[in-house]
């Protein structure tokens, strides 16, 4: 059993972590996995709870504040009208679905397996919001028929394997085709839920060794209702932010502090 102090700062560092995932969800759409999946790492490593399957504890819990994190961020983004549910409901299945068969991959790889993936896919992640501009185009729409069919689940499958909601994949994607900045946001939120629900659902009869204690299959509830609190804080001050200024400089900021975490997964994944 951990030492009471040691307990504590894991919590103030889940309760720091949760407000400030809150406010990239409503921000950048990308739900706070990115950062949540790291941080629940780091904290059970450091309680002492390093079991094979660690990092799938840390994707399920993080899919699981996802789900809360990215309705409220729905909500609050269609009240300003920006969701585009014309795109939610032609991406929907495809994503559910590459999200079902991101868990089912999960489940099965080792925990460093999983740190490689999140860190390499971290590095492609922060090389487009620092380098990507605004003006690069792939096409006038979103694409539909066999495309859609092609690149939908592929999203759901990258996000599920990461831990993390639709907008680190969606956002870039919707962005590429011509989707206007602060709607390709609002949408993606909503693909969050749509990869989280599934993903969640399988992570809860996933069975897990050497869990840490109070984890429902995959799921940690402690983990889960402290940074949830926070978050449900938290999403509405990013939406605001994200329909009040002009984020490319704090995309180029997170894109720096993404690719430390990334770089920084990749080393633990190297035995370094």
């Amino acid at each position: 059993m951990p030492d009471t102090m040691l307990l504590l700062e894991m919590l103030l560092l889940l309760v720091v972590i949760g407000g400030f995932a809150g406010v990239l969800a409503g921000l950048l759409g990308v739900g706070g996995g990115i950062v949540l999946v790291p941080a629940y790492f780091y904290a059970f490593k450091t309680l002492g709870y390093d079991g094979p399957q660690l990092m799938q504890v840390c994707l399920a819990t993080s899919l699981a504040t996802i789900v809360v994190t990215s309705v409220r961020s729905v909500l609050t983004h269609n009240k300003r009208g920006a969701v585009d549910w014309g795109i939610l409901r032609g991406w929907g299945p495809g994503i559910a679905i590459g999200a079902l068969v991101g868990v089912l991959v999960a489940a099965s790889l080792r925990s460093v397996v999983l740190q490689g993936i999140f860190g390499g896919l971290g590095l492609v992640i922060g090389a487009y919001l620092g380098l990507g501009k605004s003006s690069w185009r792939l096409g006038s729409e979103m694409p539909k028929g066999l495309a859609r069919a092609i690149v939908s689940p592929m999203v759901g499958f990258l996000s599920a394997l990461m831990g993390i909601g639709g907008g680190s994949f969606g956002v870039p994607l919707m962005s590429l085709y011509n989707t206007p900045i602060h709607r390709a946001v609002a949408t993606a939120a909503g693909f969050g839920v749509i990869i989280a629900v599934p993903a969640v659902v399988g992570f809860l009869f996933l069975s897990v060794e050497d869990a840490p204690p109070l984890t429902l299959g995959a799921v940690n509830g402690p983990a889960f209702l402290v940074v949830i609190t926070m978050t449900l804080l938290t999403t509405p001050i990013g939406v605001k932010l994200a329909h009040g200024m002009d984020g490319a400089r704090l995309r180029r900021i997170f894109a720096v502090f993404l690719t430390l975490v990334a770089l920084n997964m990749l080393r633990k994944a190297l035995g370094y």
